[in-house]
């Protein structure tokens, strides 16, 4: 696997694996989950998505993050359904975490919504821990902070 910025070409991939990943929740949250209608081309040329690919090219997961304040925000994180289980979301998440340490920032905050079951159980397995509960944009989030220092 290889981490890398994302390029404009690769919106078409990031699309289709935001597709893939979050398609499977919109008949329990009522509608597509917010990263399914992000700005993906805007995220690239600001520099916050970056992608995993495996060795033929093919893009296995991408990531989008960037600063605010003194935390490091994870806005979403996907990987395709043949890449699931071989370690990709946690390597780019991964790859977040030490982005925020090499600029000094404090923590990494991020939300899930409260129907991915899957995302509750797997962030406190990562370190990181919930601070707080809300709706927001007609979402039921749940917001967890790893602090990094």
């Amino acid at each position: 696997m290889f981490l890398r910025l994302a390029r404009t070409a690769d919106e078409a991939g990031i699309r289709d694996c935001a597709a893939l990943a979050y398609g499977r929740y919109i008949a329990d949250i009522g509608r597509p989950p917010a990263p399914m209608s992000a700005d993906f081309s805007a995220q690239i040329t600001r520099g916050w998505v970056r992608v995993a690919v495996d060795d033929s090219g093919h893009l296995s997961g991408y990531i989008v993050f960037y600063p605010t304040g003194e935390t490091m925000f994870l806005e979403s994180v996907a990987v395709t359904p043949d890449a699931s289980g071989q370690g990709v979301g946690k390597t780019l998440i991964a790859l977040c975490e030490d982005c925020a340490r090499a600029t000094g920032l404090r923590a990494v905050r991020l939300y899930t919504n409260a129907r991915m079951t899957e995302n509750l159980a797997l962030y406190p397995r990562l370190g990181y821990v919930e601070i707080d509960r809300r709706e927001e944009d007609g979402f039921d989030r749940v917001w967890f902070e790893k602090c990094l220092t």
